[in-house]
C-alpha cells in the first residue's frame, strides 16, 4: 500500500532528479555531478509553477543505489512519486520497499549503452513483476533502436513511458526506419510519452513530430511534461523556467495541457 494521495492535483512535474556530493556513484556512470540538488529546490520549483506533485527519477550516475531518492520520497509521501532503477535479480522484499516509499516504476535509461537481451529469463521476469505491481517501465534511448527495446518490454504486460519525444533525430531529411517503426508501436494503449526536451529538435520541428505522433494512433492522453530538473549536463543552458515556457509554446491549447500536466499523470502515477 503506497502513501496517501495528495488532495489535490493541480498539476505534475513527471521527471526530474534529486541528488546530493558524497553519494555513491555508479562504476559505469558518464557525469559526475558536482553540486546539490535537494528535493527542499525542486520543491521549490513546483510551488513557483503552481504544481501539486512531482516525480523523481532515479539518475543514472547513482545505478541501483536508490536511497537517496527514497529518503526524499519518505520526506514527502503526499507529494513526490519515485522511478527507480533495479538490477534484474531484484528482490520481491526490495520492490516491497520501494513500492512502500511510493515508487511507481523502473527506469531503463539505455543512452550511450550496448542492449542487453531483455527477453532473457532474469529480464523478462522483472518485467512481469513491473507489471504486476501496475507499475511502468520508463526508457530513455535513442530513436534507432527504441522499437527494438520497446518490442522486448511490451510482452510483459506493463506501461511503458518513453522519455523525451522518443530521441528523435533531425528530420529534415526525412523520417529513417528508427522513426517509422517507433510510429507503428504508438498505437499500443500502453505506451506513453514524455515531454521533447533532449531531443534534437527545435520547437517547429517537435510540433511536426507532436502531430506525426498523434497522427500514429499516439492519443492525447498518453502525453506527459516532465522538467528533467535540474538538467544535468545542459544546467548552463536549461532552467526550469524556461521548460515550463517551452510547454506553453509547444502546447498552446489549454485544454491539452491541462491533460498533459493534471488528467494524465493523475491516471498514470496514481495520484
Amino acid at each position: 500500500m503506497g502513501p496517501a494521495p495528495f488532495p489535490s492535483v493541480t498539476g505534475v512535474d513527471s521527471h526530474a532528479h534529486v541528488f546530493q556530493p558524497g553519494l555513491s556513484l555508479a562504476a559505469d556512470r558518464r557525469y559526475n555531478p558536482d553540486y546539490s540538488a535537494s528535493v527542499d529546490s525542486y520543491l521549490a520549483h513546483l510551488d513557483h509553477a503552481g504544481l501539486s506533485h512531482g516525480v523523481l527519477i532515479q539518475p543514472s550516475f547513482l545505478g541501483t543505489d536508490n536511497s537517496f531518492m527514497v529518503e526524499s520520497l519518505s520526506a514527502h509521501p503526499r507529494r513526490l512519486r519515485g522511478v527507480a532503477v533495479v538490477a534484474p535479480d531484484v528482490t520481491d522484499s526490495v520492490l516491497d520497499e520501494l513500492d512502500t516509499a511510493g515508487v511507481v516504476g523502473i527506469r531503463l535509461n539505455l543512452v550511450g549503452k550496448s542492449l542487453s537481451d531483455y527477453t532473457g529469463v532474469e529480464w523478462r521476469r522483472l518485467f512481469e513483476r513491473v507489471a504486476a505491481r501496475r507499475w511502468q517501465i520508463e526508457i530513455q534511448r535513442q530513436i534507432d533502436d527504441l522499437s527494438e527495446v520497446m518490442e522486448m518490454v511490451l510482452p510483459s504486460g506493463a506501461a511503458v513511458v518513453v522519455d523525451h519525444f522518443g530521441l528523435p533525430a533531425d528530420m529534415r531529411k526525412g523520417m529513417t526506419n528508427g522513426h517509422r517503426a517507433f510510429l507503428e508501436r504508438l498505437a499500443d494503449d500502453r505506451v506513453k510519452l514524455s515531454a521533447m526536451y533532449r531531443s534534437d529538435l527545435t520547437l517547429e520541428r517537435a510540433g511536426e513530430w507532436l502531430e506525426e505522433m498523434l497522427r500514429a494512433g499516439l492519443a492525447e492522453e498518453r502525453l506527459l511534461w516532465g522538467s528533467d530538473w535540474p538538467h544535468t549536463r545542459h544546467e548552463a543552458q536549461q532552467n526550469y523556467r524556461g521548460q515550463w515556457q517551452l510547454l506553453e509554446r509547444l502546447v498552446m491549447d489549454p485544454s491539452l495541457r491541462r491533460k498533459i500536466l493534471v488528467d494524465n499523470p493523475r491516471e498514470i502515477f496514481g495520484l
